[in-house]
C-alpha cells in the first residue's frame, strides 16, 4: 500500500506525460534493438549454413530454401494461433483506430507477443519484407499496455481521449526507433495515420521519438556495433558541389517514373490479393491449409534468389541492409572512357557478373524485387512494405545515376571545374521518391536525410518526392488505403482529385430517410421492439411522431438498462413477493384452526399459480407503461447537419471530429441520418446501394433558389404558428412581369 502511494506521489510530481513518454521510448528502443539483434543472428545463420555447404550445390540449395520456408511457416502459424490480428502491416488498423473506431483484440498483450515474435522470424528469413509498418503497430501496442498499467494508479489514463493522444505519439515512436529518424518518424506517422492532427500532440511525438531513437543508437554503441552515434546508413557525398543544375531534369525523371512505379506496386499488390479471393476453390483450399500459401511463396522467392542460380544476376546473396549500403555508395561502378576498373570489394562484389554488366544486374534486380515484394507482402505474417520499396527505389536511382555517369564519363563541366557524377545521390533520390509514391507521403525525404546523415541533395529529393506523389495520388490510393479497402475496414476514403461533381452532392442526396427513432412518450413495448429489430449503437430521441423534433440521442446500452430495470429479476421477485404476501393474508383470514395443517400445501399451490399466470400479466402491464427517461443518460446535442450541407463539407467534418454518423435536420425536425457507409458509397460513386440516393449528374444545374428555400420557409411558418398567433412576413414572390423584365 505504501509503495502504491509513493508511486502516485511521484507521478503527480514529475508529470504523467513525461513518465509515460519516457517509458514508451525506452521500451520501444529495447524492443527494436533486441529484434534487430535476433534478426541479424537469423540472417547470419542462413549465410553460415549456405557457406558451409559450398562443396555440394544441392545441399546448398536445400539449406538456402528450407531455412526461410521454416521461419515463414512458423511465423504464419504462430501468428494465426496466438493473434491473427497481428498479421500484416498494422498502419491501416491504427489509422482506423485513431479515427475513433474500436477494433477488438488489436491492442492486447497476445497481439504484442505475436507481432514481435512473428516479425522477428519473418525478417530473419531474408524475404523482401519491411519492419516500419509493424513497428508502428508494436509501439501502439506498447502505448496501450502502458496506459492500462498507468491507469492502475488512477489519473488521466482512465480517459479514452487521452489514450488516443498517446497512441498518436506511439505511431511516431514506432518509425523513430525503427530508422533512428525521430523528425521524419513524427512527420511520417502524421501523414499515414491522421487526416487531421491535434497540434497539442506534436511535442509528445517528438519527445518520445527522439528519446527512443537516442536509446536505440546508444545500445548499438554499447554493443560495439558503432563507435559513436551516427546515421544508420551514413553516406559520404561531397558537400562543396553535390550536384549540378543540369542534373535536375534527371532527378525529375526519377520522381515521375517513381510515381508510376509506386502506383503500379499498389495495384499489383491489390490485384494479387483479389485474384486469390475471387478464386473460390483456391481460397477455400488455402483456408484449410493456412501454411501452404506462405510456404509456396517463400519457396518461389528463395529459389529465384539462390546465388549460384538466377540470384547471381540480382545480387541474391545480399540482405536488404547490405543491398542498401552498396547502392548508396558514392563511388561509380561503371566508368566508361576511364582505363581503371572499379574494384568491387566486399558486398559490392555481388553486383559484378562476368557475363553481364552492372546495368543488366540492376535492371534484373529492380524487376524481380518489384513483383517479389508485392507478392511477399500478401503473406499472412507481420510485415511491412516500406523497406523493400525503399531498396527498389534506391536501385532505380542507382541505375539512373550509373547511366548518367556512363553518358558523362568525365563529369559535368561548371565554370571550368569538372565534377563527376555521384550515383549514390541518385540512389538516395530514388529511394525517397518511390517510398513516398507508395505511401503517399512527403516525409520520406526527411527520413532519408536522417538515415544518411546528409542533406546535400535536399533540393532534388524534394523535387522527386513531390512529383512522385503528384503522379501516384492521381492514379492509385496509398498502400495503406488500399489495404483498408481490401480488409473493408470502417474508414472514410479521401475525396479524389478532379471529381468536381462530388463537391455538388448534398447531404439530402445521400442520407437514409428511414430513420429509426424513439419518441418521448413511447412505451417499454416500443423500446423492446426497437432493440429486437435494430442493431444500431445509438437511437434518435424525438418529441413525437407528428413533430419529429430531435431532442437528443440515446445509446443502445442505456436503453437496454432501462428495459432491464423495468422487467429485470429484482422487480419480478419483488412482485412475486408482494403477490405471495397478499395471498397469505387472504388465506389467513379465510382459514380456521382446523385447516392450519394444510397451510403449507396451500402456500405451495399459491406460489405455483402466481408464478404461472401472474408474471405474464405483469409483464404485459409493465410493457404498456410509458418510459421514464429521468434516469437515462441522453446526449442533448448529437451532431446534426442540414440537408443542404455539401459532401465536401460533410467529409471534412466527419474526418475532423471522428464521427461515425450524423443526424440530418430541417428546422429542428429529424429528416434523415448519414453514416460512414453512405459517405463512402457517395465518394466511391455508387448509385445502386439501397438507402443511398446519390445526386443526379445534372444536380449542379438544379435551381437552388426556390424549391428548397420555399420548403424551409413553410416549415418555419408552421413552427412559428405553433407557439404564437402572429404571422411571419413572407418574402415577396416575383411576378411574371418582373421575371420577364429580368
Amino acid at each position: 500500500m505504501c509503495t502504491v502511494v509513493n508511486v502516485k506521489f511521484l507521478i503527480s510530481r514529475v508529470g504523467e506525460d513525461w513518465i509515460f513518454l519516457i517509458l514508451l521510448g525506452l521500451v520501444m528502443a529495447l524492443v527494436s534493438w533486441v529484434m534487430d539483434f535476433c534478426i541479424a543472428l537469423c540472417l547470419q545463420a542462413q549465410k553460415w549454413m549456405y557457406g558451409g555447404l559450398d562443396s555440394n550445390l544441392v545441399l546448398q540449395y536445400l539449406a538456402w530454401v528450407t531455412y526461410p520456408v521454416v521461419l515463414i511457416s512458423f511465423s504464419a502459424g504462430f501468428t494465426h494461433i496466438v493473434a491473427p490480428q497481428a498479421a500484416g502491416s498494422g498502419i491501416p488498423e491504427m489509422k482506423t483506430i485513431l479515427r475513433g473506431v474500436v477494433l477488438k483484440e488489436y491492442l492486447t498483450l497476445k497481439t504484442f507477443v505475436a507481432k514481435v515474435i512473428g516479425l522477428t522470424c519473418a525478417l530473419g528469413s531474408g524475404m523482401p519484407l519491411g519492419k516500419e509498418g509493424p513497428f508502428v503497430h508494436i509501439a501502439s501496442l506498447c502505448a496501450a499496455l502502458l496506459s492500462k498499467f498507468m491507469s492502475l494508479f488512477g489519473g488521466i489514463y482512465e480517459n479514452e481521449s487521452r489514450n488516443i493522444e498517446m497512441l498518436a505519439a506511439a505511431c511516431a515512436v514506432g518509425v523513430g526507433c525503427c530508422f533512428a529518424a525521430p523528425i521524419g518518424g513524427v512527420l511520417f506517422s502524421i501523414e499515414v495515420t491522421s487526416t487531421f492532427f491535434a497540434v497539442r500532440n506534436y511535442w509528445r511525438g517528438f519527445f518520445a521519438a527522439t528519446f527512443s531513437a537516442f536509446i536505440f543508437r546508444v545500445l548499438a554503441v554499447w554493443n560495439r556495433d558503432e563507435e559513436t552515434i551516427t546515421a544508420l546508413f551514413k553516406t559520404r557525398f561531397r558537400l562543396d558541389f553535390p550536384f549540378d543544375l543540369q542534373e535536375l531534369p534527371a532527378f525529375a525523371v526519377i520522381g515521375i517514373a517513381s510515381g508510376f512505379g509506386g502506383a503500379l506496386f499498389v495495384y499489383l499488390n491489390r490485384l494479387i490479393v483479389q485474384f486469390i479471393r475471387k478464386q473460390k476453390a483456391i481460397n477455400k483450399f488455402l483456408m484449410k491449409k493456412r501454411l501452404l500459401y506462405p510456404a509456396l511463396v517463400t519457396l518461389l522467392i528463395s529459389t529465384l534468389t539462390f546465388p549460384p542460380g538466377f540470384g547471381q544476376f540480382m545480387a541474391g546473396q545480399l540482405t536488404q541492409k547490405e543491398s542498401l549500403v552498396t547502392l548508396l555508395d558514392n563511388r561509380t561502378w561503371a566508368k566508361q572512357g576511364i582505363a581503371e576498373e572499379f574494384e568491387y570489394i566486399g558486398h559490392a562484389a555481388a553486383w559484378k557478373h562476368p557475363q553481364a554488366n552492372v546495368f543488366v544486374t540492376l535492371v534484373v534486380f529492380i524487376v524481380m524485387k518489384f513483383w517479389m515484394s508485392a507478392l511477399a507482402t500478401t503473406i499472412p505474417v507481420p510485415c511491412g512494405a516500406f523497406m523493400p520499396v525503399f531498396v527498389i527505389g534506391a536501385a532505380f536511382g542507382r541505375l539512373v545515376g550509373e547511366s548518367m555517369a556512363a553518358w558523362f564519363p568525365e563529369g559535368i563541366h561548371s565554370d571550368g571545374v569538372v565534377y563527376s557524377i555521384v550515383p549514390g545521390g541518385y540512389a538516395v533520390v530514388g529511394a525517397a521518391a518511390l517510398s513516398g509514391a507508395v505511401t503517399h507521403t512527403v516525409s520520406t525525404a526527411v527520413i532519408v536525410f536522417e538515415l544518411t546523415g546528409q542533406i546535400s541533395h535536399i533540393l532534388p529529393i524534394m523535387i522527386a518526392v513531390i512529383l512522385a506523389n503528384a503522379v501516384a495520388q492521381s492514379l492509385q490510393p496509398s498502400i495503406y488505403d488500399s489495404i483498408i479497402r481490401i480488409k473493408k475496414l470502417p474508414y472514410l476514403p479521401e475525396l479524389g482529385w478532379g471529381h468536381h461533381e462530388k463537391y455538388n452532392i448534398r447531404v439530402e442526396d445521400i442520407m437514409v430517410r428511414d430513420v429509426r427513432y424513439i419518441t418521448l412518450n413511447c412505451t417499454y413495448r416500443d423500446l423492446h421492439d426497437v432493440l429486437l429489430t435494430e442493431r444500431l449503437k445509438t437511437l434518435a430521441l424525438v418529441e413525437s411522431t407528428e413533430s419529429m423534433i430531435l431532442l437528443g440521442s440515446i445509446e443502445r446500452a442505456q436503453l437496454q438498462t432501462l428495459l432491464s430495470q423495468q422487467l429485470g429479476r429484482p422487480r419480478r421477485l419483488e412482485y412475486l413477493r408482494q403477490q405471495a404476501q397478499n395471498e397469505r393474508k387472504h388465506m389467513s383470514v379465510a382459514s380456521t384452526p382446523s385447516s392450519e395443517e394444510g397451510n403449507h400445501k396451500v402456500n405451495q399451490e399459491v406460489r405455483f399459480q402466481v408464478s404461472g399466470w401472474a408474471i405474464a400479466e405483469w409483464e404485459e402491464q409493465q410493457l404498456d407503461e410509458q418510459v421514464n427517461f429521468n434516469n437515462c443518460k441522453i446526449d442533448p446535442a448529437p451532431f446534426q447537419l442540414v440537408e443542404r450541407t455539401s459532401l465536401h463539407k460533410t467529409h471534412t467534418i466527419f474526418s475532423l471530429l471522428g464521427l461515425d454518423h450524423a443526424y440530418v435536420t430541417s428546422i429542428g425536425r429529424l429528416i434523415g441520418v448519414v453514416s460512414l457507409r453512405e459517405l463512402r458509397k457517395a465518394i466511391e460513386g455508387s448509385v445502386t446501394v439501397k438507402g443511398v440516393k446519390v445526386r443526379p449528374p445534372l444536380a449542379s444545374f438544379r435551381d437552388s433558389g426556390t424549391s428548397s428555400s420555399d420548403a424551409e420557409v413553410t416549415e418555419l411558418h408552421k413552427l412559428w404558428n405553433r407557439h404564437t398567433n402572429l404571422t411571419l412576413p413572407r418574402d415577396p414572390q416575383p411576378s411574371d412581369s418582373d421575371e420577364k423584365s429580368q
